[in-house]
């Protein structure tokens, strides 16, 4: 059997792994078996938390309804059941994004559905 010799792939690969740990703190930024390590979690942690996103930013939107809607003298659930009765199909985003940047637009919207 020929001897296989891998110097140039474990140089390689102990390459790019230290590249993507640039930054990281303690050993886990120079040692290979830390590196890799950190690497795994880091993956984990982040396809975990783009999930986790979008749960934030619907409860952002959320709470500025709520506020923007107590201005107008109604309450965000008042608000949300009459929009669904009147079949207005503004997601929770586009009328957050009224209420912060066009509150006259908004406020049309409010009394359309009241």
């Amino acid at each position: 059997m020929v001897r296989v010799k891998k110097g140039v792939n474990a140089l390689k690969s102990r390459r790019n792994i230290l590249k993507r740990v640039k930054g990281f703190r303690f050993g886990r930024k120079s040692k290979e078996r830390m590196a890799n390590e950190a690497l795994v979690h880091a993956g984990t942690y982040s396809f975990a938390h783009r999930r986790d996103k979008k749960n934030d930013f619907r409860k952002l939107w959320n709470v500025s309804l709520g506020s923007a809607a107590k201005s107008l003298g109604t309450s965000y659930s008042k608000l949300i059941g009459n929009l669904k009765k009147a079949n207005v199909e503004l997601n929770r985003k586009m009328l957050s994004e009224l209420a912060k940047n066009n509150p006259e637009t908004f406020k049309k919207v409010v009394e359309k559905v009241s």
